[in-house]
């Protein structure tokens, strides 16, 4: 039996994963998938003071509270600024870190600094959220799901860096890039997510796969993710 535990991305919440969950569960394995606070169902909780560390130790806590070792820890989009933070507390009972189109920061940065088109307005009057960015489902039921749930979120989560003790290579867990290869390859973000990428792949030190789906993979491709995570237990 592995344990999963599955960070969702920004603007959205736990239920992400609903159809990923199944597939695993069904196998046998544990699968956790931790709400970041302000956002999805804990919405309620939103505040301007709400940031990155907040989700980190959203994360953290998770793991502590429930006692889990031997962890595949995977983080989704904005996702992987929470886990790599976490690294800090509980690298240790980390045994497969995994990318899921996702953001991987160096030591410093916040994802404000690696992509300009989340950067905040400032000034007076200036809005301490961020509303949710366009995204695309190839089902349409999934659209109707999704989108009203997709709220504004704490543009301190956004600007806080992340802090790393040593690079992500020099962990002895195992490493795991997944890349959405039909997304526009023109927003900044997904340039990140394109470098991140082509150095996992040519690294000897990562392991690399791709889904053909655009960056929503958790909603268009459940099935495809559950068994690629499947072949990681």
């Amino acid at each position: 039996m592995t344990t999963f535990v599955l960070v969702h991305g920004a603007w959205s919440g736990a239920h992400a994963f609903r159809k990923v969950r199944p597939p695993l569960l069904a196998a046998g394995h544990e699968v956790f998938t931790p709400a970041l606070t302000g956002i999805g169902e804990r919405v309620h909780l939103a505040s301007p003071q709400v940031g990155l560390n907040t989700h980190i130790q959203d994360l953290v806590n998770h793991v502590l509270y429930e006692d889990l070792q031997d962890i595949v820890l995977l983080g989704f989009s904005y996702g992987g600024m929470v886990i790599t933070g976490s690294l800090a507390h509980i690298a240790e009972r980390v045994k497969h870190l995994v990318f899921l189109d996702a953001f991987v920061p160096q030591d410093g940065q916040a994802v404000i600094d690696m992509a300009r088109s989340r950067r905040p307005a400032t000034g007076l009057g200036a809005s301490a959220f961020m509303p949710p960015a366009a995204r695309d489902y190839e089902d349409p039921a999934e659209s109707e799901f999704q989108n009203p749930r997709r709220v504004a979120q704490p543009v301190a989560t956004f600007s806080q860096p992340v802090h790393l003790a040593q690079p992500l290579e020099s962990y002895p867990f195992r490493r795991t890039y997944i890349r959405a290869t039909a997304d526009d390859h023109s927003q900044d973000n997904d340039q990140q997510f394109a470098k991140a990428a082509a150095h996992a792949e040519a690294s000897s030190a990562w392991s690399y796969h791709e889904i053909a789906s655009n960056h929503m993979l958790p909603i268009n491709r459940p099935t495809e993710l559950a068994a690629l995570l499947l072949t990681m237990a």
